[in-house]
């Protein structure tokens, strides 16, 4: 009897940490053909917060409007925090990008080689001053979001 109140045990404990694990994970983004949201965060080297969003602005920004021109992304939002954090929590840029769906968003773009040279005729001051934009940086990472919000 000691061993069939263990094994129960064993198996509700089992159980119950599985749900526990599961509810702790985001739930998988809308369904195919729905949109797909990514928020991608920047953290910056002090003091070039502004240097990294101006080449941002410049070398990164119209190629996203063009990708909404063309209809592969539906939104794009650019923000930053109002008061400031812990140094490791700290994110300087919030980019949140609504793309059309989630293989839009998860595949390249064919076209965005053909886009990039005809934004930036002069490739040369464009790769230099991309890799400048991610010298500055401390950390970037893409968190796709899911909206539990209940209807």
């Amino acid at each position: 009897m000691r061993k069939l109140i263990f094994a129960f045990l064993v198996i509700a404990f089992a159980a119950s940490f599985s749900t526990r694990l599961k509810a702790q994970g985001a739930p998988p983004q809308s369904g195919a053909g729905q949109p797909y949201v990514v928020e991608y965060y920047y953290k910056c080297q002090w003091g070039h917060q502004e240097e990294f969003l101006s080449l941002f602005k410049k070398n990164h920004y119209p190629l996203l409007k063009k990708e909404q021109a063309a209809g592969r992304i539906l939104s794009v939002k650019i923000e930053s925090p109002a008061y400031h954090t812990t140094e490791d929590g700290r994110w300087d840029y919030r980019v949140t990008i609504v793309f059309k769906n989630g293989t839009v968003a998860t595949s390249s773009n064919p076209d965005e080689e053909a886009m990039i040279k005809e934004l930036w005729p002069d490739q040369a001051t464009y790769q230099k001053e991309e890799q400048r934009r991610f010298e500055i940086l401390t950390s970037h990472w893409d968190l796709p979001v899911t909206d539990i919000t209940p209807k």
